[in-house]
């Protein structure tokens, strides 16, 4: 089944006051390209335009803000020897400090509704602003004329921008995505050819195929679950959990992980036959499952842009640590993701990619992202295991899995330049892969599309990604037991243990096979470093000792105080490594006239402190960066608190002149009541009495105060006859704004 693809937006639900952009500002591009080649040099053949009003969903995405600062903070989130090793952020932290401001996409969300589009999703991390409109309007607001293309190699037409859209906005763009359906995903998923004969003797499943089950007693075999962990996979269909059902009933086993179906930009998550195929959606369940069975939930991210899902994951609460994707497609522009991979990275979570199916890579091989350098591509493998259920026996390459040089020219990662340098057909320049690999071969039990199962006709290396993603989640939560975290991009460490001492106790290093590329001891093309050597991997990847230290925290990051007001946060000191000494809290950077003070003024092992920044009346208005310092001895962690400084809170008083009368009884008598309003207060007063005594009667002329609120009433109060004679207490109210002030008459009833 083909659709085009759309694309997520995400919008700002509180925007700042709108810019007028709109004719202000030199006209500006991207920073990536949207217009494929074959448009520009002719060989895609035009055969129309879309029609006008044809609606159509895009995904603005803005560039990270201070990017060398990200860059620098990527590289000591993984030197063990930087004190930021493994610190990783929340995607709350991620915004404040690279994030596009709320002002930029404040400037964006304007730009869209000038130009007639609607704005249909937004994101915390305001990197995405979804929107919807139709091609007229798009092609206005971009200067493109959207085309229909025939496509050079696929018997269909594409839609295509003709030139590369330039906006008429000050606020730089990084990408656009849904201007063009040239590339459809695809699983990286095969079916066997007659003439191919299974190899698969030794599984648990059904006509001894593989169950998940098998891979996790291949290459585990231990007590750990996944417990404490949640995993994403990425889908460009929803899928029919009739299916997974269907999977575990027939395999005699029981799935006890929660599934959670998760629309990116509104693509349905469910996936019924005929009409939808859900094989790969399955496959991904049940690898992820089978070796991590104890997993907190499994989340199918379900989108039509890789824009909309990848953003999803990036700010999904709680983030998942571990990511798959089975899917390879071919953008305009191969670096446009990278925004998304390297918030992943930032945040401790890994991305898994299958490496493809059709062998070694050649220049025009559609793999992305499986050679992007931000995330662990995956190959394949042909394994044989001793028994049903049983362990790991030998494994050899499967001849169609994925690798060889960057397709995309991917500039080659300074984690992998010293394996290059030892690996003949590595490129020395360009970005190597797979990294790792599993088995991918005709040995698998599938369930889907409602459907009679199969049994070892599905090969691929999508069951190879999941399959990883699930045993990351075993070495995150033995990480987390341990008192660490989570291991977020795993690439680095791989490749320092593929150089050292126990690689071959670490990985099954295969030897033997070849997709193109010919396996050889160590690292190759065909299928990295190999696959998971039981338990031992673990231990590798957790070698580096947790070293005693801490972390600091603030909840909330952002106070907003009035001035003459105060506010608060507080202050988590989180422990690693058995940490237990006391952390003593200091603050810098607040202006002149904000004290800070901290209850307690330190914190031992795991702890909580408030902070109280109290504001002068004198202290200018605007927002502040307050550092948190903790030190204990020689050891110092930072966190950062936004103080946001504002004018006196708006608010009004109320009074009464003269304050006493007399009133003889049959008569009557008045006074004014004034109010008054400060700090912007823009509301309508309502006024209102309550008597103390008998027989006087009150009326209000006027009995609101309009708005702004600053005014003046005439009170009039009557005694009747019967009056009591001597002092009654009158309460007048005020209500307005949400305030409520009073004052009293004394009114003194005379014979």
């Amino acid at each position: 089944m083909i659709r085009n693809l759309r694309t997520s937006l995400l919008t700002i639900a509180a925007l700042v006051p709108a810019v007028n952009i709109v004719c202000q500002a030199q006209s500006l591009s991207p920073a990536t390209r949207h217009v494929r080649d074959v448009v520009l040099n002719g060989q895609a053949q035009s055969v129309g335009r879309l029609p006008a009003t044809q609606s159509m969903r895009l995904v603005l995405v803005l560039p990270h803000r201070n990017q060398a600062a990200l860059d620098s903070l990527l590289q000591e989130l993984y030197d063990p020897s930087s004190p930021s090793y493994h610190h990783f952020l929340t995607v709350e932290q991620f915004t404040n400090m690279f994030g596009p401001s709320l002002e930029d996409y404040a400037a964006v969300t304007s730009f869209a509704q000038a130009h007639g589009l609607q704005v249909v999703g937004t994101s915390i991390n305001r990197m995405n602003l979804d929107v919807t409109g139709t091609v007229a309007n798009i092609e206005a607001a971009l200067h493109v004329t959207m085309g229909v293309y025939q496509h050079p190699t696929e018997n269909r037409t594409f839609y295509s921008p003709d030139r590369e859209p330039t906006l008429d906005l000050a606020v730089p763009l990084w990408h656009i995505s849904g201007l063009d359906n040239y590339s459809i995903p695809q699983p990286a998923l095969v079916y066997r050819n007659p003439g191919v004969t299974p190899d698969a003797t030794t599984g648990s499943c059904p006509s001894a195929s593989f169950c998940g089950s098998d891979m996790r007693a291949a290459y585990y075999g231990g007590t750990l679950t996944g417990s404490g962990q949640t995993l994403g996979l990425l889908e460009y269909y929803g899928t029919d959990l009739d299916d997974l059902t269907t999977y575990f009933k027939n395999a005699g086993q029981t799935n006890n992980v929660p599934i959670v179906l998760k629309s990116t930009d509104g693509t349905s998550t469910s996936c019924v036959s005929p009409g939808c195929d859900d094989t790969e959606q399955t496959i991904d369940m049940t690898q992820a499952l089978g070796m991590a069975p104890g997993l907190s939930s499994l989340v199918m991210y379900v989108g039509s842009s890789d824009s909309a899902i990848f953003n999803a994951m990036a700010t999904a609460s709680p983030l998942d640590a571990q990511l798959s994707s089975s899917w390879t497609w071919s953008p305009a522009d191969p670096g446009s993701a990278n925004v998304y991979f390297q918030e992943f990275a930032l945040q401790g979570q890994n991305l898994f990619q299958a490496a493809g199916d059709s062998g070694a890579w050649k220049s025009n091989s559609a793999i992305f992202p499986a050679d992007d350098v931000y995330l662990t591509s995956v190959g394949g493998t042909d394994l044989v295991t001793s028994s049903a259920g049983g362990p790991w026996s030998s494994e050899t390459v499967w001849a169609n899995g994925g690798g060889g040089i960057s397709p995309n020219k991917f500039a080659i990662p300074s984690w992998q330049t010293a394996t290059a340098s030892g690996c003949s057909k590595c490129s020395k320049t360009y970005r190597n892969a797979p990294d790792v690999a599993a088995n991918s071969n005709y040995t698998f039990y599938v369930c889907a599309d409602q459907t009679t199962c199969t049994a070892n006709a599905y090969g691929g290396t999508s069951f190879a990604a999941p399959m990883w993603a699930g045993y990351l989640a075993l070495a995150n939560e033995q990480s987390v037991a341990n008192g660490g975290t989570p291991l977020g991009f795993i690439n680095p460490i791989l490749y320092t243990i593929g150089l050292g001492s126990s690689y071959t106790t670490d990985f099954h290093d295969i030897t033997s096979g070849s997709n193109g590329y010919t396996a050889t001891a160590g690292y190759d093309l065909a299928t990295g470093w190999g696959s998971p050597n039981g338990a031992a991997l673990i231990s590798g990847l957790l070698g580096t000792p947790v070293t005693p230290g801490f972390s600091l925290s603030a909840s909330p990051a952002s106070v907003t105080v009035a001035q003459g007001g105060s506010g608060t946060s507080t202050i988590t000191s989180s422990v690693t490594g058995g940490f237990n000494a006391a952390v003593s809290l200091t603050a810098s950077g607040q202006p002149t006239g904000v004290t800070v003070g901290f209850k307690p003024t330190s914190i031992t092992g795991n702890g909580t402190s408030a902070m109280t920044m109290t504001v002068a009346a004198s202290t200018v208005p605007g927002t502040y960066s307050i550092t948190v310092t903790g030190t204990s001895g020689s050891t110092t962690e930072t966190t950062t608190v936004s103080l946001t400084v504002t004018g006196p809170n708006p608010n009004f008083t109320i009074g009464a002149s003269p304050a006493t009368i007399s009133v003889a009884r049959g008569s009557s008598g008045t006074t004014t009541i004034t109010t008054t309003i400060s700090g912007g207060f823009n509301a309508a007063i309502a006024l209102s009495n309550a008597l103390l005594g008998s027989s006087l009667s009150v009326t209000f002329s006027p009995s609101t105060i309009a708005a702004p609120g600053a005014g003046t009433s005439k009170v009039t109060i009557t005694a009747g006859r019967a009056a009591t004679l001597g002092n009654h207490a009158i309460t007048v109210t005020g209500k307005g704004g949400g305030l409520t002030h009073s004052t009293t008459i004394t009114v003194n009833v005379l014979k």
